[in-house]
């Protein structure tokens, strides 16, 4: 195996990776009517399985317990109850009624698609009077990232209704990162003239060229400025979205990117001074 001696980020992180072995127990089950039916010295009487078969057959003996069955589950219904989880139907739902609107033909997503960027879909807490309600109008709260503005927009939905009962637009905060996102970052970094090192420890970790996000394996924080703790181009981290990421090989060692910063907003990428 070739040993890797360049390192262009810093450091193709030493791969290391935990293995936990999961050990599968095995559960020895006798069914009924089975134990010692093979057994050739089991002597005569009742008690021995030959006996108890006697006695079904002739119908003295209690009957056979009867082979468990499993029930398969029961099919996610289209609509939950009181605080259920938001079943797949409710989500698909919750999402067309939140887009509607302005917030559908101005808001713009990650990849500058008309539309703003869902981030996640959540059961709704219950209003203050509906708290002992046991079974409280179903609400639903929608985040999405509008990149053409730079917001937060959180939409809250009545699912009975079918109406969006509140819209809440906020700047400056920035949610944890969904996945498109993340993948999003890497296509701009590896696109970059700064993502040399990232392609170059990859194809160093693999001996393949790195051309898309979906070779690796992605986590990302987000980021941002510090007063006087970055360049210029990353001054608007906070106010734009921006991220640094964890990349890792598939199958492989991680990739140490974390002096590069995509900003997601700009659709740039800079690179953190090292101290």
């Amino acid at each position: 195996m070739r040993e890797t001696v360049r390192r262009h980020l810093g450091k193709v992180m030493a791969g290391v990776g935990l293995a936990t072995a999961g050990t599968a127990m095995m559960a020895a089950v006798t069914l009924p009517g089975t134990a010692g039916a093979d057994d050739g010295g089991g002597g005569g009487g009742g008690g021995g399985a030959g006996g108890r078969q006697a006695a079904w057959q002739s119908g003295q003996g209690a009957d056979p317990v009867p082979p468990g069955v499993v029930e398969p589950a029961p099919a996610e219904g289209e609509k939950g109850t009181g605080r259920d989880p938001l079943t797949g139907d409710e989500i698909r739902r919750v999402d067309r009624i939140a887009r509607t609107g302005q917030l559908l033909t101005a808001g713009e997503n990650v990849a500058g698609d008309r539309g703003p960027q869902r981030l996640g879909v959540d059961l709704a807490e219950p209003h203050a009077d509906e708290v002992d309600d046991p079974s409280p109008p179903r609400r639903a709260d929608v985040t999405f990232y509008d990149y053409r503005s730079d917001s937060l927009v959180t939409r809250t939905v009545d699912l009975e209704a079918g109406t969006v009962e509140r819209t809440v637009v906020s700047h400056g905060v920035q949610p944890p990162l969904s996945r498109a996102e993340n993948a999003e970052a890497a296509e701009l970094l590896i696109a970059d003239p700064l993502g040399a090192g990232l392609r170059a420890d990859y194809k160093d970790a693999t001996g393949r060229e790195l051309t898309t996000a979906d070779q690796l394996l992605l986590n990302g924080a987000v980021y941002r400025a510090v007063p006087g703790g970055q360049p210029a181009a990353l001054g608007a981290c906070g106010e734009h979205r921006c991220v640094r990421l964890f990349p890792k090989v598939r199958n492989g060692p991680w990739i140490d990117a974390r002096w590069l910063v995509v900003d997601l907003s700009a659709r740039k990428v800079a690179r953190l001074d090292r101290h």
